[in-house]
């Protein structure tokens, strides 16, 4: 029995395109953005996307509480309640 993997009908991603993404990636978390060296290893800049995926959930968490006080605070049959009801269903 062979401990080679079966061919998969879809195409292996290479080095150079794991590189690039990563790349691509480092420039849209800011904790890495704004550093001077443009280099960070692949491990860093996956574990700072984990962060800030994170705090983009606690920041989205913490603002539908917010709008769901809000809400609580006007009448339920108002223009205003209606936009912030479709906002908190988003």
């Amino acid at each position: 029995m062979s401990n080679r993997r079966p061919a998969s009908s879809t195409p292996r991603i290479t080095d150079e395109q794991i590189i690039e993404l990563v790349s691509k990636l480092q420039q849209l978390l800011p904790e890495l953005r704004n550093r001077r060296s443009n280099k960070a290893s692949a491990s860093k800049v996956l574990q700072e996307t984990c962060n800030y995926v994170r705090s983009l959930h606690k920041e989205v968490d913490d603002l539908s509480d917010r709008l769901s006080q809000l809400l609580s605070t006007i009448d339920n049959d108002s223009p205003q309640a209606s936009i912030i009801r479709s906002l908190i269903n988003q």
